[in-house]
């Protein structure tokens, strides 16, 4: 027999879960709903609210609306969202996660704070990525962003330095980047660092290698785009080299499963639950069939 097991440490964070909520509140009342960009990274989910209603749009076409209603999913917007909003008579239905709103108010503050020396607004983050677009936003898109360490050298460390961090990033890099700022950077500067990785994500990192390591088999669910995803399913690998990154059931090699295995079952921050659910009852139904 196989033994098959979902870590129940994974699935929807809490801003995804609420913004998802919101989306199915809203649209059970019957009136038309869009929403600005993927409400998740995860494409059966995607398809999932779009059978229930849910419009998918871009920023382009989002400036063409007029008089209708459209959430902000839970990455978070640039001020000049809200602005055409107003403009265009657009109603939104907010749901950007509350740890990804006080990142954007702080960043914001810094900014607008007069200075009597120069300073740089540094975010730790993907380029392009939804939330990281909404922080820079804050600074009129002045903040310079830095996907890793290697790209250190794109700060001037003579220059006053404040650096943030997208909330999914990896914990361990935003460690190190402050490290080497701190031993590069010029007399007399100030170094301001805020730690805004939100926990709820950086704490699945022990969990996952923990998890990883007590199955001999682990199909890791997550759409390609997740950002947090990408993280979770590296350290999977690490913990235990037969892991496997799937979308959904229909991407499972059922040649990797044999006899007698423990199979784990796990995801990202993006990863619904039913979705973990229905690869378990995929892998449990092959299994009664070869038994």
């Amino acid at each position: 027999m196989i033994h098959v097991e979902i870590d129940k440490h994974s699935g929807f964070c809490f801003g995804v879960t609420t913004a998802i909520r919101k989306a199915e509140e809203e649209l059970h009342k019957g009136d038309t709903l869009y929403c600005l960009g993927d409400i998740v990274h995860n494409g059966m989910e995607c398809e999932r609210l779009h059978a229930m209603g849910l419009i998918t749009i871009d920023h382009n076409q989002f400036r063409k609306l007029r008089n209708v209603r459209v959430l902000l999913r839970a990455h978070g917007e640039p001020p000049e969202t809200y602005e055409t909003a107003q403009c265009n008579n657009i109603e939104i239905i907010d749901a950007t996660c509350p740890v990804v709103l006080n990142i954007q108010k702080r960043i914001k503050q810094e900014y607008t704070t007069p200075s009597e020396t120069p300073k740089q607004i540094i975010i730790y983050g993907q380029k392009g990525h939804a939330e990281v677009l909404g922080l820079v936003g804050q600074t009129n898109g002045n903040a310079i962003v830095i996907e890793s360490i290697t790209e250190i050298d794109r700060i001037n460390f003579a220059r006053d330095i404040y650096l943030y961090s997208q909330t999914t990033k990896s914990l361990d890099e935003f460690r190190l980047i402050v490290e080497t700022i701190k031993q590069r950077i010029a007399p007399d500067v100030k170094f301001c660092y805020y730690d805004t990785i939100c926990r709820q994500v950086s704490n699945r990192l022990d969990n996952i290698r923990r998890f990883s390591q007590s199955h001999d088999l682990i199909f890791f669910v997550c759409g390609k785009k997740s950002s947090n995803g990408k993280v979770l399913y590296q350290e999977c690998l690490k913990a235990n080299p037969n892991s496997y990154h799937i979308e959904g059931s229909h991407e499972i090699d059922y040649n990797l499963i044999k006899d007698g295995l423990s199979v784990g079952i796990c995801g990202a921050t993006s990863t619904p639950g039913w979705l973990m659910e229905e690869c378990k009852q995929a892998i449990t139904t092959y299994n009664m069939n070869i038994s």
